[in-house]
């Protein structure tokens, strides 16, 4: 089941932290980085932010989070996390096709380690196309996808 989290509540954003550490210490070990960015958000970080955040609810544990923003008319995937425990269960594809059905927008957009190709393949199967490439100050090549969308989606 998916729902809406609500991030403000400090036990929330604490599970939300949780997944995230989890699923982003396996993210690091795949790109073979000690230094990964995401792993350096808080608790705090989380419940302070204001992008909006849904779960994937299994046994009455989150499994996973989508964190989206809808700036303007572009949905912007901010992070897709699947804890350990749940992966290979379809979780992030449910969550992506939420995300993707929930909004209306023209193009969503999300980024990724080059070297993440889980991922990479994952949003391509979704009909992400790659539009971008960068190496960030943390020195870890990126890539950008986007698909583009109906606004008469919903």
């Amino acid at each position: 089941m998916i729902t809406k989290l609500n991030n403000s509540n400090e036990e929330v954003a604490t599970q939300i932290f949780t997944v995230f550490q989890n699923s982003y210490k396996i993210e690091a070990q795949l790109i073979g980085t000690l230094d990964f960015p995401p792993l350096l958000r808080s608790a705090k970080d989380i419940e302070d932010s204001k992008t909006q955040f849904y779960g994937f609810i299994e046994d009455n544990c989150l499994a996973g989070v989508i964190e989206v923003a809808l700036n303007g008319k572009h949905l912007e995937i901010d992070s897709l996390t699947v804890d350990p425990n749940y992966f290979r269960k379809g979780i992030a594809t449910k969550l992506i096709n939420y995300a993707l059905e929930a909004f209306k927008f023209s193009a969503a957009i999300v980024e990724t380690a080059v070297v993440n190709l889980p991922a990479i393949n994952l949003y391509k199967r979704h009909g992400f196309v790659e539009f971008k490439r960068w190496t960030p100050s943390h020195g870890i090549e990126k890539l950008a996808l986007s698909v583009s969308c109906s606004l008469t989606r919903k």
